[in-house]
């Protein structure tokens, strides 16, 4: 019933901007963002750059409309976005998502 979704970014500005979308949307209830650094391959070479990661709180049936926002506003041509289902925890905390992502609510 409730996901997160992992998600990394080429800078701060670009995970604030759209963990705040996301969060007007009511889509998460909440996003955390630290900086990463990746080693990873790309086009042949492989390459260390600094990230931002964001671990973004949700129901499960946000995830597919998540990802297609993400995708619509995310800078890199293969973004990572990726979902985990969340099997049990903290019933309060999954109370709290629930109630902050009520899309019928305002």
């Amino acid at each position: 019933m409730y996901s997160f979704v992992y998600v990394t970014t080429k800078n701060m500005d670009e995970a604030k901007n759209i963990a705040e979308f996301l969060l007007k949307k009511k889509l998460i209830a909440c996003a955390n963002i630290f900086q990463v650094k990746s080693v990873y391959r790309w086009k042949g070479k492989i390459e260390k750059e600094n990230e931002y990661a964001m671990i973004l709180k949700t129901r499960k049936n946000h995830v597919k409309t998540i990802i297609k926002e993400v995708r619509a506003k995310h800078s890199y041509d293969v973004p990572c976005i990726v979902s985990f289902d969340i099997k049990d925890g903290n019933k309060d905390f999954l109370e709290w998502i629930k109630s902050e992502t009520d899309t019928q609510t305002k």
